[in-house]
């Protein structure tokens, strides 16, 4: 297998090479770290990289030292706002540019567990607060498919590495979108799960009641792979859930025959470029041709979903960084501190009030999924703008689908469903009821199967 082979294998794939005796995680992961070598000066996908660590950790793997999970050997990489014991976590502030934990996050301690090794910290938007991923302290990462042009955020460096091939497998936050929207821009795969799936405990905050975390990978069966690894309750984190989990895998290949779909036309098929509009209602007849029950739905209310998103965020934002804020404002980028100042802004009521109609959309939310089993909507209603091009408005726009979904705190799988005139990829996203992320899989995984977008790769 060549080293161009090694490096193109999903991370299922990998995993059961390792396991077979027919894949060295020490030679996977020296591929890997060569890719990046060559790649990084041109896509910054990387804050930190901790080559030494993860060769140390693939031998280990390979002689059988480390931990025998399902991920042994497996190279993956982290967003640089999970804690890593021994190593710096940014969370692409120059705030802390040298802060090292004493301590790995939940999700990395289970990662461990199941025999991964970590690559190192990838790019983010500064706090995890925005979605271009034009980082004034570190750089802005690059799409893969065009450099000129974002890859989303927050989570940019995330999508940027897994679709440039520089890791098997990534994990990302979400707070409006941040693992949707640079999937989506990416081409690659990224599920926000449930509210309380999966611990953020040691991951830096940015909006305490809609912060998620969750993975991305090439494929949804990757994205299963990763959920299985860190999925649970945490006793380290408040808000973390209670409900058992679920084998990902053992309904993933049943197909999309059965399934009721429902379309939310209104508001998530509004004001969509033409090209993205095309590529989301092909999918939904191709789930239509593959078994599924495909029809129009409505979402009482949810025109006013995504002010209240923003109201709450911005609250909550500000409301964190309120201390630091005021003693280092300097030390905090341009677009940063002006959300932080708006957040100040906020009156009580507007924040009172935004709960309370989370609550109303949320039965809104469960009322049409109890009539369907998913909704299919586009992930965000344009593809990747240029970097220099990048506004607020462009912001605004990105995260109009998919700050509604964390309003209500339910899974969303991100998934390539084409590309536009230019090269770019399009997503689409699949909405399940809570805790329900094993069938939102299984319809991501029939969609991926009858498509071969999943399998392209950036010219980089």
């Amino acid at each position: 297998m060549t080293t161009t082979d090694i490096t193109n294998l999903t991370l299922a794939d990998a995993a059961t090479a390792i396991r077979a005796g027919d894949l060295s995680p020490v030679e996977l992961t020296d591929a890997l770290l060569d890719r990046i070598e060559r790649l990084e000066p041109r896509l910054n996908a990387f804050i930190t990289l901790t080559a030494e660590s993860a060769r140390a950790e693939a031998r280990a793997a390979q002689d059988g030292a480390g931990p025998d999970g399902p991920l042994r050997g497996v190279p993956i990489a982290l967003k640089d706002l999970f804690d890593t014991a021994g190593v710096r976590t940014t969370g692409g502030a120059k705030i802390h540019r040298d802060r090292v934990p004493l301590r790995d996050a939940t999700v990395v301690e289970r990662l461990r567990a199941a025999g991964a090794v970590c690559l190192g910290k990838l790019n983010m938007h500064e706090f995890a607060y925005g979605v271009s991923n034009d980082n004034p302290h570190y750089g802005p990462a690059r799409n893969p498919w065009d450099t000129e042009r974002i890859p989303g955020g927050s989570s940019g460096g995330s999508g940027v590495a897994v679709a440039a091939g520089l890791c098997l497998g990534a994990l990302g936050s979400d707070t409006g979108g941040s693992i949707r929207i640079p999937a989506s821009l990416c081409g690659i795969a990224g599920l926000k799960p449930t509210y309380g799936r999966v611990s953020r405990a040691g991951a830096l905050p940015l909006s305490w009641s809609m912060d998620h975390v969750g993975p991305m990978a090439r494929t949804v069966r990757d994205c299963a792979l990763l959920l299985a690894a860190i999925a649970g309750h945490d006793p380290r984190d408040p808000a973390s859930a209670a409900e058992p989990v679920p084998d990902y895998l053992a309904d993933l290949e049943t197909g999309a025959r059965g399934l009721r779909v429902g379309l939310p036309r209104r508001y998530f098929y509004d004001q969509v470029h033409d090209e993205v509009l095309a590529a989301v209602e092909a999918a939904a007849d191709l789930l239509r041709s593959e078994g599924a029950e495909v029809r129009d739905v409505d979402i009482e209310g949810i025109e006013h979903a995504g002010a209240a998103g923003a109201t709450i965020l911005v609250a909550e934002a500000s409301a964190y960084h309120q201390k630091t804020f005021r003693e280092r404002p300097e030390d905090y980028g341009d677009d940063v501190r002006l959300r932080l100042l708006m957040g100040e802004l906020y009156p009580a009521t507007a924040y009172i009030n935004a709960q309370r109609l989370r609550g109303t959309l949320r039965d809104a939310f469960l009322a049409t999924l109890a009539d369907v089993d998913i909704l299919l909507a586009p992930s965000t209603p344009i593809t990747a703008p240029p970097i220099a091009a990048f506004t607020t408005d462009i912001r605004a726009n990105l995260t109009r689908f998919t700050t509604p979904i964390n309003l209500v705190g339910f899974p969303s799988l991100a998934l390539p469903c084409g590309f536009d005139a230019q090269g770019l990829p399009i997503g689409m996203q699949l909405i399940g009821r809570p805790f329900d992320e094993a069938l939102v899989l299984r319809a991501g995984r029939a969609y991926e199967r009858a498509t071969d977008w999943h399998t392209r790769r950036p010219p980089v």
